[in-house]
């Protein structure tokens, strides 16, 4: 995160689990947190009293959870190089070889049937790097530790699911509804900080669908200040209901503990992952084969958008779904399937969570222009294939000759950029294809916006508002329209040679 201050996931310590079925006969046992247990003791209104016969409920559910990992670490310099025992502790070349090392982590979780089900966050027992779990330990408040099995983990969501052998019915807790959750409700955190063990926390949730600024699918968390710390991770985060409607799983921090900004899984995101690791089937999301990228406020400017609404399709995969339904690059996604999309609700998240085989409209804006296409929407790829996979990329550099800047100079006073029209010679020096059309940058003022969005000489611009350029006075042509509707910005195409194009919104001055 480009953050002055990370957010810092509670990795190594923290688990938490829920229960959605008992995996036991009808009847046989009844949830920790089943609203017969809690009718009397469960707060009606205003702050409680106290939270201490609600935890002393909940608390048997929650459990610590910690691994026994192998660790392969690079060598260190080989302190015999140069002498004759040098041979002797290979890594030629004065390296010592690479070394594997015993490591550990801890963290929380909570059972979610009572015979052993339990979730954590699938950090909590997925060891960084090259690395082996070779025993995961599951230690329950009463002291009684059992080995456990990992049924199943999702990397993307950060869920995992483990099941241990107890012998006896254990206390489990289930989910409750996310969605029915308000800034300002009371919350209850239990885990185990700093593998203190069984610690319990409260406060209020501060935030409903925060999203952090890490991208992906599920960045889209329930944030609250109720103290939640290293070792916390995974653990669950109760309502005044006594339902898990968090799973705790990162800090925002300054300093690597808590200073009230901690982050949950939302139940409804938690529950139905859970559901289908438990049942061991393969968790699959909706994927539409795009490149996006958020509707930055400049550029929502430059189109005449209200700000935090759409996503802007930045490179579109051939021959999937979002290709083979029309979308281009340069179109601002509004609506997935009737939805708006939003910084709570991103276009990823929404796509996701559609069934792939299934074919969804999208509302899109290009060229000002608002339209709707059928969409099918495919299965997503592993995260191993999606790294593999890589849009049209254009190998270069910035070594072109220095040319004079083009047209009246209004590119340069609007913009602070000097232009000039891309031929093939500069295309050839820039190593781009002959026959690439657009407008090169040979200048930046590092005052303009411009500047300090990091263009350079050498960058290649292609559209001005969702037009296609090729000479500088068509730039000055789109700046014209937009100080003429009275806007504030336009929106720029560009690339770097060697790398995608992206869209941003240029301030006009």
């Amino acid at each position: 995160m480009r953050y002055a201050y990370g957010v810092t996931s509670a990795l190594l310590l923290g688990g938490a689990t829920l229960s959605l079925l008992t995996g036991l006969p009808a009847g046989a046992q009844v949830a920790q947190n089943d609203a017969q247990n809690l009718q009397a003791i469960t707060p009606r209104v205003g702050a409680p009293s106290s939270f201490a016969d609600l935890t002393s409920q909940l608390q048997p559910a929650v459990v610590n959870i910690s691994t026994r990992q192998k660790v392969r670490v690079a060598g260190g310099a080989n302190p015999f190089a140069g002498t004759p025992f040098e041979g002797f502790f290979g890594g030629g070349e004065g390296q010592a070889q690479p070394q594997t090392r015993e490591a550990q982590s801890l963290g929380s979780g909570f059972i979610v049937s009572a015979d052993g089900y339990l979730v954590t966050n699938n950090h909590v027992v997925t060891p960084e790097g090259q690395g082996v779990v070779e025993s995961i330990t599951v230690t329950l408040p009463d002291g009684s530790e059992y080995p456990a099995k990992l049924i199943g983990k999702d990397a993307a969501s950060d869920l995992a699911v483990l099941k241990i052998t107890a012998g006896k019915p254990l206390p489990f807790v289930k989910f409750g509804d996310s969605r029915a959750s308000r800034v300002g409700d009371w919350v209850v955190a239990i885990g185990n900080p700093f593998g203190l063990g069984g610690t319990v926390t409260a406060g209020i949730i501060s935030a409903v669908y925060r999203n952090t600024g890490q991208g992906g699918a599920y960045d889209r968390y329930l944030q609250t200040d109720a103290a939640i710390n290293q070792g916390n991770s995974g653990g669950p985060m109760f309502d005044m209901k006594g339902q898990v409607i968090g799973i705790n799983r990162a800090i925002f921090s300054p300093s690597g503990g808590s200073v009230g900004i901690g982050f949950a899984i939302p139940a409804e995101t938690a529950a139905p992952i859970v559901d289908q690791l438990i049942k061991g089937q393969t968790i699959e999301r909706g994927y539409l084969g795009v490149r996006i990228q958020p509707v930055t406020t400049d550029y929502a400017d430059s189109m005449g958008l209200p700000h935090n609404r759409g996503e802007l399709i930045q490179a579109v995969e051939p021959g999937k779904g979002a290709d083979q339904g029309g979308v281009k690059a340069g179109d601002i996604v509004l609506k997935v399937n009737g939805k708006e999309v939003t910084r709570d609700q991103t276009l990823s998240f929404l796509v996701s969570n559609v069934k792939p085989g299934t074919k969804i409209p999208l509302e899109v804006l290009r060229g000002g222009q608002r339209m709707t296409l059928n969409v099918a929407v495919s299965k997503r790829p592993t995260d191993e294939e999606l790294a593999q996979q890589t849009f049209d990329r254009k190998k270069g550099g910035d070594d072109f000759e220095k040319a004079p800047a083009k047209g009246t100079g209004l590119a340069e006073k609007a913009l602070g950029l000097s232009l000039l029209t891309l031929n093939p010679q500069i295309a050839r020096q820039l190593g781009l294809p002959e026959d690439t059309k657009g407008v090169v940058v040979a200048g930046v003022d590092s005052s303009s916006d411009a500047g300090s969005k990091g263009f350079e000489r050498g960058d290649v611009l292609l559209s001005v508002n969702n037009t296609a350029i090729t000479t500088v006075g068509e730039v000055e042509n789109g700046i014209r329209a937009a100080q003429a509707a009275g806007r504030t910005a336009i929106g720029v195409q560009w690339m770097r040679p060697g790398q995608p194009p992206i869209y941003v919104g240029i301030r006009l001055r």
